[in-house]
């Protein structure tokens, strides 16, 4: 079957407004989502130093860290089973109250059970977040702009994470949870106006509204060509209902597979959520240089600020070269600091006139890893899997990032408390070097196809 590509759609004198409210306001459940994520940076120190109503120690403050990704594993998998039976537009919408009730409880807790409650409840809702919104917004976008809607994303992430490392720094932990409670209740009063995706509608049959849908998000009356297309591609993709074991016995979908879950490897293996975690702890390296509250504050704006301008330029430089740039100068900055600490904690060697050092490193890894390593990764799960077992494989990759990043954060906790800090900033440095190699050999570029020109590369089909 031939299925004409979309790269010359028109939507020529349309309007893309929908498409651009629609990643914005879907955002915030990630930004919710990621502030959650960003929370221990500020507030972890506060509840381990005694200065709080209750105390937490050291090993429960590292469970408390990565409690969300255990709830992620639970909240992906049930957003995997329902996805396609409630569609991506309600999911978005419900995962406002919980968020709600999630920081209220960290708001209310007067022991540690509580917040555990809470941040169990965050990850759960994460888990929804993280497969619905990258699904809705790969699906909603045009060929040519999809490379930026989907960078809201990981541009919302850093935005989460930045404000709560703002909030955290100057406002109580009581006051900041509070605070948190408007991002939801915004989500749900300005999600819920936007159009469900026209393919979610398509695997309903609910060709009427497909039409209306992408109306909207083209902002033209005739669509009956896309829509053609799109019908054709959801009828062919959904001949066999899609089953979990199809990411693993077609050999399209094993390509996607190593492709979107290597790359988010490659991703997390660089060390970044561990240093969110604990970049407070981290910049004290520096505190004689600057305060750790400031330079984390500094950290993640510079991280936004890049995250934005590589969402900008993704679609027209390609992937691959952003995230070859990206991985090489996370290897080498990440190096560095490793050097610093060893020498530092390790050996004889002065470096007090080099205190200064943590916090550039950082920086020069925060500006590399922000223009490739940080977007690219959720905008190839975006594109590389078919409407048939996106739901499965975005449950999957999402219970896979919680896996892999609960195992990286407690090597973090331990592998500084046993040794010091330079030994995880050595493993991520070669991690990183592995991650160069696999993108070189194994990432195809993406840019400017559409989700069917993406299906027939990975199963060597003729067009």
């Amino acid at each position: 079957m031939t299925i004409s590509s979309t790269g010359n759609l028109k939507s020529v004198g349309g309007s893309r407004i929908y498409q651009y409210l629609a990643a914005i306001t879907g955002n915030l459940g990630i930004v919710c989502s990621e502030m959650h994520y960003g929370w221990p940076s500020p507030s972890i120190p506060i509840l381990t130093s005694g200065n709080y109503t209750f105390t937490i120690s050291s090993e429960e403050s590292s469970w408390l860290v990565v409690s969300p990704l255990l709830g992620a594993i639970v909240g992906a998998f049930i957003t995997g089973m329902i996805v396609d039976v409630f569609g991506r537009k309600k999911l978005v919408i419900f995962s406002s109250f919980p968020f709600v009730f999630s920081w209220l409880f960290i708001a209310w807790a007067r022991s540690s059970v509580l917040m555990f409650i809470s941040r169990f409840m965050a990850g759960m809702t994460d888990g929804i977040s993280f497969t619905a919104v990258p699904m809705y917004l790969g699906e909603i976008a045009d060929a040519k702009i999809r490379g930026l809607i989907a960078s809201v994303c990981p541009v919302s992430i850093i935005l989460g994470i930045l404000l709560i490392n703002v909030l955290g720094s100057y406002l109580s932990i009581q006051t900041t949870a509070y605070i948190g409670t408007a991002v939801p209740i915004l989500l749900f009063l300005t999600f819920i106006w936007m159009p469900e995706s026209p393919y979610f509608y398509l695997i309903k049959g609910r060709v009427s509204d497909a039409r209306k849908s992408l109306q909207k998000f083209r902002g033209v009356e005739d669509v009956s060509v896309e829509l053609n297309r799109i019908r054709e591609a959801v009828e062919e993709q959904n001949k066999n209902r899609g089953r979990c074991l199809d990411l693993l016995t077609i050999k399209s979908n094993r390509k996607a597979v190593m492709i979107a879950y290597g790359v988010r490897g490659c991703q997390q293996l660089s060390g970044t959520t561990a240093i969110i975690f604990y970049c407070q702890k981290i910049f004290a390296e520096s505190r004689d240089f600057m305060s750790p509250s400031v330079a984390t504050i500094l950290y993640f704006s510079v991280q936004l600020v890049l995250s934005a301008l590589a969402s900008i330029i993704v679609d027209f430089s390609g992937r691959r070269p952003l995230l070859i740039v990206s991985i090489t100068g996370t290897a080498i900055t990440l190096l560095a600091n490793g050097i610093y600490l060893y020498l530092k904690d390790c050996t004889s060697v002065d470096v007090s006139s080099l205190n200064f050092l943590p916090l550039v490193a950082l920086l020069t890894y925060v500006v590399v890893f922000s223009i490739g390593l940080q977007t690219i990764p959720l905008l190839i799960m975006g594109e590389v899997f078919p409407t048939n077992v996106k739901a499965f494989a975005l449950c999957g990759a999402d219970i896979y990032y919680s896996i892999l990043v609960t195992i990286i954060s407690k090597f973090f906790h331990w592998s500084n408390e046993e040794f010091g800090m330079y030994v995880p900033f050595f493993v991520f440095s070669v991690a990183s070097v592995f991650g160069l190699i696999f993108t070189i050999f194994c990432v195809p570029e993406t840019k400017g196809k559409t989700l069917e020109d993406i299906q027939r590369e990975l199963g060597n089909k003729s067009s």
